[in-house]
């Protein structure tokens, strides 16, 4: 536990070479997921974000490393305040739901609630997540699209509606 501390508190690390390292860390079976989560818990917001960040960089090389416990974080971590840990969250859910397709309920509904964020990284991650589900075409598509044509009708942004129709697309 120490060695996380030590490494988030590096002066002369930038923040990408921490999140980097923890990545690598946690693929290399270094530091366990269950030590990370149980670090990143009592973290502040932005160490919390960083650590969340290296989960997210770690699934894009290995999907598996994303634990129960985890995604059940991340998707506790949705209703969190600070914006980065929402998009971080959302980033991992995104990347690693196709792991967990029966527990989908409250991430579905956290991401659903980001869509309404006023932060467009927040929205833009959470459009990535939602998109990922519903390209799984499992049950929750049938309210979820929905719910995500009424979310492209109120959404100004282009880059946000543009995902959730390359999402669309992809299952019809």
């Amino acid at each position: 536990m120490t060695d996380l501390k030590e490494l988030l508190e590096n002066k002369s690390l930038k923040a990408k070479e921490k999140t980097e390292a923890l990545s690598t860390l946690l693929l290399e079976k270094k530091v366990s997921m269950n030590e990370l989560l149980s670090f990143a818990t009592s973290a502040k917001d932005p160490v919390k974000a960083t650590c969340i960040e290296a989960i997210e960089f770690a699934s894009k090389k290995d999907p598996a490393v994303v634990t129960k416990k985890c995604f059940e974080f991340v998707t506790v971590s949705l209703t969190e305040k600070a914006p980065r840990i929402k998009w971080e969250s959302a980033k991992v859910i995104g990347t690693t739901a196709h792991l967990f397709p029966k527990q989908l309920d409250a991430a579905i509904g956290n991401l659903l609630v980001n869509t309404e964020h006023t932060g467009t990284v927040v929205c833009w991650s959470a459009a990535f997540a939602l998109g990922g589900i519903i390209q799984l075409k499992t049950a929750y598509n049938k309210t979820l699209l929905p719910a995500i044509e009424a979310i492209m009708k109120r959404e100004e942004k282009n880059s946000i509606k543009k995902i959730y129709a390359g999402a669309i697309k992809k299952i019809k």
